[in-house]
């Protein structure tokens, strides 16, 4: 492809993705594919004679599309916000453009620096002291399992430096909300502590962990001649957005030595506005912490914010710092690579820049009260109605709801069904998405409001809906 095929390309496919945005709300919100159905539409072998690329559009349309599920569409609802801007996309075609591998600050010294500018009014625009440094990571899986390789190194004296695990010494122990997001699992797996030695902690009436019963796990762990290592706080759980009582957690981690890491993933946008920062109360006595700009906020994934307290502990960690990387400037400049897992880095910085240099943070502050004030009056709705349930404390932008009719009432099992039914029905129609879930042994619905284009007519439809497909069912 010569430059100027690409020119007249990137106009047009520019050109297809804002048609794409325009119409995204006459699309049915979750693809209605069966398995098979997209890979059946290409060949088995690749293209022998290039020069095709042209013919690429009429096939996304005829082809990928049945297979998209639009996540930016203003009635999804389901899982947890995946907002995507335009300027995020803009980022993304000028970093691909510039096609910067990041991981030195000499392979390209801009990728390093506006990082840390970008990362720094983060921190400021979610209340963090300068303690904090950040980092950009791909997602809170990568985070989290950086914290608890922290904290095992820690706790361990370095042991990756000697024998590692295999030193023969008792076994560390992590301790988590039986609500945490199941990344905290596979990381505390994948750092090697082994499910044996993970203390998923039983939660309350709203679903925060019970600071009695964590207490007793540390205390019984100790007594059994074990190492309790880390604790993980949920600032908004995946299911139901609850908040772990993190400043007793951090007084908790202080006694007992422990390091504490905070999944503050979606929440964390909240943070933004002042009136919310009392959720994470204690934040700054805690060791690490993550949120996910590309959740509710609106930069486009992947971009996961990572902030630590001791930096050259985290360095000292992750660095291994071959001579094939080493430059005359290691000594004054941050080297990224050393701040996580993969070597290579991508130009992600960029995308928070536009985004920011775009909405601003006021414009950012107003949409997420306006999600709020959207939750709320979704909160409201249910509790007008006596057969639909609310099963959780509405604190952010998430409502978990069930319907439960009279006849039902105490048949949990008939009532999973019903409830399932609803979803189908939901999102099998193609004008919402929805997640069914379930909450300690009862099925819910949730309903997750942050889509940028969301307003208050698509909850009042969907509100609808619910009720036509509850009494049809």
């Amino acid at each position: 492809m010569d430059s100027a095929t690409f020119r007249l390309l990137g106009h047009q496919f520019v050109d297809w993705i804002t048609d794409y945005r325009q119409r995204l709300e006459t699309l049915p919100v979750m693809s209605q594919a069966k398995p098979g159905d997209i890979r059946a539409c290409f060949p088995k072998t690749p293209p022998a004679v290039g020069g095709r690329l042209k013919e690429v559009l009429a096939v996304l349309e005829k082809d990928v599309m049945p297979g998209i599920t639009h996540w930016n569409h203003p009635s999804f609802f389901a899982y947890f916000p995946s907002n995507t801007s335009y300027a995020s996309i803009l980022a993304d075609i000028v970093a691909s453009g510039l096609g910067v591998q990041g991981m030195s600050w000499q392979t390209s010294p801009a990728a390093t620096e506006l990082e840390e500018v970008v990362m720094d009014w983060l921190r400021q625009m979610v209340g963090l002291s300068a303690a904090w440094t950040g980092v950009i990571h791909d997602s809170a899986s990568t985070a989290t399992l950086c914290s608890l390789l922290c904290a095992r190194e820690r706790a361990s004296g370095y042991s990756q430096n000697s024998k590692g695990l295999q030193s023969g010494e008792a076994p560390l122990v992590v301790y988590a909300s039986d609500q945490g997001h199941s990344s905290i699992e596979k990381a505390a797996l994948l750092a090697g502590f082994g499910r044996n030695y993970l203390r998923l902690i039983v939660t309350d009436d709203v679903h925060a962990v019970r600071m009695d019963l964590l207490k007793s796990a540390i205390e019984s762990d100790l007594a059994a001649g074990l190492r309790p290592c880390a604790v993980v706080a949920a600032i908004g759980t995946t299911g139901t957005t609850a908040l772990d009582p993190l400043k007793d957690i951090a007084e908790l981690a202080k006694k007992y030595h422990l390091w504490l890491h905070v999944d503050a993933a979606l929440a964390g946008t909240a943070m933004v506005l002042p009136e919310c920062r009392w959720m994470w109360e204690g934040i700054e006595a805690s060791d690490t912490l993550v949120l996910n700009p590309h959740k509710w906020m609106g930069v486009g994934f992947d971009f996961s914010a990572y902030f630590v307290r001791d930096v050259q502990h985290l360095i000292r960690v992750m660095s291994t710092n071959p001579s094939y990387l080493r430059t005359a400037h290691d000594g004054e400049v941050k080297n990224f690579r050393d701040w996580h897992i993969p070597l290579g880095r991508r130009f992600r910085a960029l995308k928070l820049w536009f985004f920011l240099m775009d909405v601003g943070v006021e414009g950012l502050q107003e949409r997420i009260r306006r999600d709020l004030r959207n939750a709320q009056w979704f909160k409201a709705q249910v509790e007008t109605l006596k057969e639909w349930e609310l099963m959780a404390p509405v604190t952010l932008q998430t409502v978990c709801i069930r319907h439960v009719p009279e006849p039902m009432r105490g048949d949990e099992a008939a009532l999973m069904r019903h409830n399932l039914e609803i979803a189908r029905q939901i999102n099998d129609s193609g004008k919402a998405y929805i997640t069914p879930s379930v909450l300690k042994g009862r099925q819910m619905l949730r309903v997750s409001i942050g889509a940028e284009t969301t307003e208050r007519r698509h909850l009042e439809a969907l509100w609808g809906d619910l009720q036509r497909f509850s009494s049809e069912e």
